[in-house]
């Protein structure tokens, strides 16, 4: 049986009504529109998405 997956805010979400969410599994992070949950999630291969937010800490993307 596969677990239901566990969909997140950032912590640093003002609760706007623009916010993305958050879910993880073994190999993929996938992100989807908060307004839209039924809607599309892009997925990202785990170390792929961890590159990225790597980049945003280290101001490699701005």
């Amino acid at each position: 049986m596969t677990e239901p997956l566990r969909w997140f805010k950032s912590s640093h979400s003002d609760n706007g009504g623009n916010c993305v969410e958050v879910a993880d599994t073994q190999d993929h992070v996938l992100i989807r529109d908060s307004k839209n949950p039924h809607g599309p999630a892009l997925a990202f291969p785990t170390s792929a998405f961890a590159a990225f937010v790597n980049d945003i800490k280290t101001g490699e993307l701005r």
